[in-house]
């Protein structure tokens, strides 16, 4: 069995890693680690986990005994933490403070971006993940295909809302309930933190690209999931590219190709991407969909963990959508 620790056991990605994790075969968590609830069962943070967790409370500090453990702390607080962790220990870090190459260095260990789809066999190797952005997430699996076979030509322009729970558990005006119920609001217009590893990405994949990246997302008025909208020039008909996305993600057990219009609800609970494309005139459309707390978050840290280890990618991560 693969002995797990959480560090930052409280908040939504958090919540999910155990959720799922209780129910993986060859996982067992040694302990949950918070600093703000130390001592309290965990049921009475996760309510969902009534039942589930046979009394057991969250840590002050983390087992040095374990195999792995996922950095749920949040932003800019993961290089305080790796201070206190042995490198024999494996590390996935939930946060974007090692994503971009440039900060990927840290106390001798040397960070992977972990976007399966991209570099499979490089995160096989690692003992250290950047799991990726949850928008970086959905935006770069709809554009994989086309940067791998240096098809992207001119400027890439991407619309996606996403949920409340993108904005983490603790409460602020963006997204309290009195603001996002019925409601919808753009922000960080083409300024966006994950921009930075998309075009990192692309950059690293597909040199020849000179164009501009228009992103503007927006936030919705429900509480999980993204759906993404990207449409760019192409000089190739709709058949084509369906050849050359199903082509790619032929290997890749989690992202699906749809003949027909897709929503949120298909994904939600899934470690799915479904993509669905169309063709207008001289522009490839491109929609994305994906759970932003688990193929976003979560459910992509497990599926690094599993190839860290050897596993099948898709252990303890096959499940069914909550469609009604």
């Amino acid at each position: 069995m693969i002995k797990i620790g959480i560090i930052g056991g409280t908040g939504y990605t958090a919540g999910e890693l155990i959720r799922l994790m209780i129910h993986h075969p060859k996982i067992d968590i040694q302990n949950i680690v918070s600093k703000s609830h130390p001592g309290k069962l965990i049921h009475l943070v996760h309510q969902d986990l009534l039942g589930e967790m046979k009394n057991k409370k969250f840590s002050c500090d983390l087992n040095k005994k374990i195999d792995v453990v996922f950095l749920c702390s949040g932003h800019d607080q993961s290089k305080k933490e790796l201070n206190n962790i042995s490198e024999n220990i494996k590390v996935i870090d939930l946060s974007q403070d090692f994503r971009m190459e440039i900060k990927s260095v840290f106390n001798n260990r040397n960070f992977i971006y972990g976007l399966p789809e991209l570099q499979k066999e490089k995160i096989k190797k690692s003992n250290n993940i950047a799991n990726p952005g949850c928008f970086a997430t959905a935006i770069l699996l709809g554009i994989l295909p086309l940067i791998k076979n240096q098809l992207l030509k001119k400027d890439i322009h991407i619309s996606a809302i996403t949920g409340s729970t993108g904005s983490g558990r603790k409460l602020s005006d963006t997204n309290h309930f009195s603001l996002r119920n019925n409601n919808i609001s753009v922000y960080k217009i083409f300024q966006h933190q994950h921009l930075q590893e998309i075009e990192q990405t692309i950059h690293k994949v597909q040199k020849n690209f000179y164009s501009k990246i228009y992103f503007v997302p927006y936030r919705g008025n429900f509480s999980r999931g993204i759906i993404t909208t990207l449409y760019t020039h192409s000089f190739f008909s709709l058949e084509k590219n369906q050849e050359i996305y199903k082509e790619y993600y032929k290997n890749h057990p989690f992202v699906k190709i749809s003949d027909i219009n897709i929503d949120i609800k298909q994904v939600i609970n899934t470690n799915k991407c479904i993509l669905h494309l169309l063709k207008e005139e001289n522009q490839l459309i491109v929609i994305s969909i994906i759970d932003n707390l688990i193929k976003g978050a979560s459910g992509q840290a497990i599926q690094n963990m599993n190839l860290m280890f050897d596993l099948d990618e898709t252990c303890g991560l096959k499940l069914k959508s909550v469609r009604f």
